[in-house]
């Protein structure tokens, strides 16, 4: 059966015009800080300046994309070698002194611009969630999965601008409202525009205040 996308088309070209463009031009600008973060990070703790994590990606035709999103590493290695999988939390006690400050800001995401170049990723969209959280949560809450159907997950988004990390299930359910909110307005060009730039505007503006976590 041939896969028909609610993306409007033109919407689909042009987000990764804009994807591509913004994400080349910003690793460009921001080389220097690369250099600044990843020295800090070097000799502030012990372990690699860059984490890969795998997550879950577009879901198309009932087939699910992995892919490993990179980060700049905010916590100690091997965080969750006894825990396993687990959400972060505010005070989380696994975070370096480096990471702490990295994830308030929210420049621990800047090496997320390669994901959007190689296509894993988008600049906005609904936030990749790693595999064994998403069973876990497919479980508790209905159509979960659906939350990235023919959506690229993305480094910003509805979601993560409105309620920013998820700690507990309740996060979760309030979350996915936001996601499906978003997938509406690629319908129209006018409405995702507007969306988007919103969505631009919000991500500015926690990242000047240090709201992130």
């Amino acid at each position: 059966m041939k896969h028909i996308s609610f993306v409007h088309p033109g919407i689909a070209l042009l987000k990764r015009v804009i994807d591509l463009v913004f994400s080349i031009g910003c690793l460009l600008l921001t080389l220097p800080l690369f250099v600044v973060i990843a020295l800090m990070i070097k000799f502030s703790s012990q372990g690699d300046i860059f984490y890969c994590q795998l997550r879950v990606g577009k879901m198309k035709a009932g087939k699910v994309v992995h892919f490993n999103m990179i980060k700049f590493r905010t916590m100690v290695t091997n965080a969750e070698a006894s825990s396993g999988a687990v959400w972060a939390t505010s005070n989380d006690n696994r975070l370096t002194s480096i990471g702490k400050l990295l994830r308030k800001v929210r420049l621990d995401e800047l090496p997320q611009f390669i994901n959007v170049i190689k296509g894993d990723m988008s600049l906005i969209g609904p936030r990749p969630e790693r595999p064994e959280i998403v069973i876990e949560l497919d479980k508790a809450i209905p159509f979960y999965s659906e939350r990235t159907y023919d959506m690229t997950p993305g480094i910003t988004g509805l979601a993560q601008v409105n309620q920013g990390y998820d700690t507990c299930i309740d996060d979760v359910k309030a979350k996915i409202a936001y996601d499906f909110a978003y997938s509406l307005s690629l319908t129209k060009l006018h409405r995702w525009l507007l969306m988007d730039l919103k969505i631009i505007f919000k991500t500015i503006l926690i990242m000047v205040l240090g709201r992130g976590q």
